[in-house]
This record gives structure tokens, sequence and C-alpha cells, in this order.
């Protein structure tokens, strides 16, 4: 298990995770941000001058998941995690990841008044020697209040917050040793399959509105949108796999055997493993249908209908290549076979 301490820069999560793990049995503490700082060795500059945020390296985000899994597997028990995540895709994708090796997160959210955050980021100095850099680190705080009090919607939706205005470190750790010993601080819902060992067959279905956009949706567990589907389960048909995932994922029962429009073969790409990606056309979504549209709150976030053109900026390239073959294959009635995107044959 894990007990993640969010909250704002300056809001005592490592002070309050130290204590911590006197309070929980067999927890150990792991800081996240000691990857960020590896990656600052590992990485060429041109890299790192691509982003502010280490945190928007995917890289750290795959590592933040890989050392938390090898380091329960050294030591079973908990880990307590303080680590600032202020945008809810970063969350969803690294608790998703978490969720996938079987590992539930227990979410905590340290929360003081801005006047008293304020009074601790002016009294903090990193570095006793570098007066310079103990001011950058205060600033950098500083310009991360506005950004986390813009994020607390969702996070105080999924969290359990604790108000540390008045509390020690040692109070604060109670509070929380507390909220997991009683499951008030309960196991965040982010679920996610298990990754794959081996290649897959995943079968997805387009569904158009009157205006022939096409239905995208927004999963919680995985960046960029996808298309209702998913894996193929052993001895299923992949169409009846693109029937069945629609209805799971979107709460839509198809009347019909929707029609195939491109095979497509993903290459391996480590970690991932690729294999066969079928997109079905499973026809047009009245509104008052769509107006039915349910999402799982714990694997999909949002829908929306799109154009070709807005799905550009929203799917990666490898999904918006094959929508876009298949959209070509349904305007001429045919199926395509591509590999990595791209028509063979």
């Amino acid at each position: 298990m894990i007990v993640w301490v969010n909250g704002a820069f300056s809001a005592g999560k490592t002070s309050a995770a130290r204590e911590l793990i006197d309070l929980i049995p067999n927890s150990t503490f792991y800081d996240p941000e000691l990857i960020g700082g590896a990656l600052r060795q590992l990485l060429p500059q041109k890299r790192l001058a691509e982003v502010t945020d280490y945190q928007d390296l995917p890289i750290w985000r795959r590592m933040v998941v890989d050392t938390a899994a090898a380091l329960l597997a050294e030591l079973p028990g908990v880990l307590v995690v303080p680590m600032t995540l202020l945008r809810q895709e970063y969350r969803d994708e690294i608790f998703g990841g978490l969720a996938a090796r079987r590992i539930p997160v227990r979410h905590v959210l340290l929360s003081s008044e801005e006047t008293i955050l304020r009074q601790r980021i002016a009294g903090r100095e990193e570095m006793p020697h570098d007066p310079e850099a103990s001011e950058r680190v205060r600033q950098w705080a500083y310009e991360h209040i506005e950004p986390y009090r813009a994020a607390l919607d969702w996070i105080t939706a999924d969290a359990h917050t604790i108000d540390t205005s008045t509390l020690t470190p040692q109070e604060t750790a109670e509070r929380i040793a507390e909220a997991v010993r009683t499951g008030a601080a309960g196991t965040c819902e982010i679920v996610q399959t298990p990754e794959p060992t081996a290649e897959t067959l995943a079968a997805g279905v387009l569904l158009f509105d009157e205006h022939d956009r096409v239905l995208l949706v927004d999963p919680t567990y995985k960046p960029g949108w996808e298309f209702p589907g998913g894996v193929v389960e052993p001895g299923e048909a992949p169409a009846q796999a693109g029937i069945r995932e629609v209805a799971e994922e979107i709460g839509i029962q198809l009347d019909r055997i929707p029609k195939l429009l491109v095979v497509d073969w993903e290459p391996p790409n480590p970690p991932g493993y690729g294999g066969l990606r079928l997109l079905f056309d499973g026809g047009l979504l009245r509104r008052e249908e769509a107006d039915r549209l349910r999402l799982p709150g714990s694997e999909l976030r949002d829908w929306r209908f799109v154009t070709e053109t807005e799905a550009a900026t929203m799917l990666p390239p490898v999904r918006y290549e094959r929508l876009r073959w298949a959209l070509r294959a349904r305007e001429r009635s045919t199926v395509l076979n591509l590999e990595a995107g791209v028509p063979v044959g």
C-alpha cells in the first residue's frame, strides 16, 4: 500500500511523512523528488530544457511507479510518499500505473490557510550557504500557490483532507495515521487492468453524432484521449469485445455488429508489447442516446464528439493515424490493413 501525502509546496509533507513512518508498522519513506534529481544527471540538457518541471517528463512518471513497485517487492508493507501532484492527468497516470500493479493508494491532502503557507515559505532556507539558491526555491514555491489553488477542486474530491494550519508535523502524522487506520483515507478508486506480458489484441469502436463527429473518451489511467474499447478477452470475438467495452465504458448497448474499418499492427515499443489493434464502425449515436451516456469515474473522466482536425490535437500520434485511416476506410466502404498506422498491401 502507498500513503501519498499531497499538498502545496511548504505544506509540511516531508516533515509529516518522516514522522508517519514511526506510526505505521512496516512503513518506508519514499521521496520521488530523488528521481527528479537523478534525471537531471542522466538526461541530456537539451531534453531537460524542454520542460520547466521534471514531473512533465514521462520518464519521471514511469520511474515513480516502477521504483515504488520495486521498493514494495524488496520491503513489503507501506510506502509513505510526500509529493505534490497538481495536475490531475499526472495523478491519474501514476495512480493508474500503481493500480495496474495491484498497489492501492491512500491519498491524503495537507491543507493550510494561505497566509500560513506564505509564512512557511518565507521561513524556508533550503541551502544556508547559498542564499540565492534558497531564494529560487522560495520563489518556486510562491509561484505554485495559484496552481495549487486551481487544483483543489479535483484534489479535495479525491483525497482525505487534513487542515494543518495549527498542527505540528507530529500531530499531522498522527492525524494521517488515524485516517489510514479507520479508513477515512480510503483507497483511490482509479483502476487499470494489469499491464500485458505479451502481444495483445484490442478492439475499438468509433461512434458518430449527427454532424459526423467521432466520440473520444479521456482515460484516467493514461495520457491522451482514446476510442471506446479495450483488450479482447481469451475466446472472445473482437466485434463482441467492442460491443462489450462500449457497454461497460459508456453505458451504451449497441444493437448491431459493428463493421470492421482497420486492422493495425502495433510494433513492440518497450516496455509495451504491441499487437493487433482493430477499429470498428459503431454507427450513429443519436442525441437522446448520447444524453444517456455514463462514464465510470474510476476509468474515464470525460467524453467528447470531435472533428478529425480536433482529434489530431487530442490523440497520441499513433492513435490519430489509426483514426485517420479508419475514417478513409469508412468513406470508401472498405477495410484497410495498417502496420504502425501506415497502410500496406
